[in-house]
């Protein structure tokens, strides 16, 4: 039997996301608790369907697996510090995410892109943290 590459299971997993299979993705990250450090790579998917999936499956896994979600933190503060920075678009999602996950050092990464110099993602951060107009 032949095995998958972590790069072949990343596509698989951006894939299901991008038709919407959010479902099966959910019961992949409760059995393998490696999968939470891959979200970074995934919400900086080129495709629109595959980020808003990323939303969806943490507001799915932040529900079913609460001690688990944090675990994704690291990849997604990540995305907000690459250099050369990110688009706008993967930061913000970034910041939407950190703020579904909600633990203290997710927030602290959502609370320092409230004054990130791209408006777009200053605004995300602010509504997030209740300050938006």
């Amino acid at each position: 039997m032949t095995e998958v590459s972590d790069a072949e299971l990343k596509k698989v997993i951006a894939d299901f996301l991008d038709m919407g299979l959010v479902e099966n993705i959910v019961a992949m990250f409760r059995r393998e608790p490696k999968y939470y450090a891959w979200a970074g790579e995934l919400l900086n998917d080129s495709r629109f369907q595959v980020r808003l999936g990323v939303s969806v499956l943490f507001e799915e896994l932040r529900d079913a697996q609460p001690g688990q979600v944090d675990l994704a933190t690291p990849s997604l503060l990540a995305l907000l510090h690459a250099v050369p920075p990110l688009p706008a678009y993967v930061r913000g999602e970034a910041v939407s995410v950190l703020a579904i996950i909600g633990s203290a050092a997710a927030m602290d990464g959502v609370r320092a892109m409230a004054v990130d110099p791209d408006p777009l993602v200053a605004e995300v951060a602010m509504d997030v943290l209740g300050e938006g107009v």
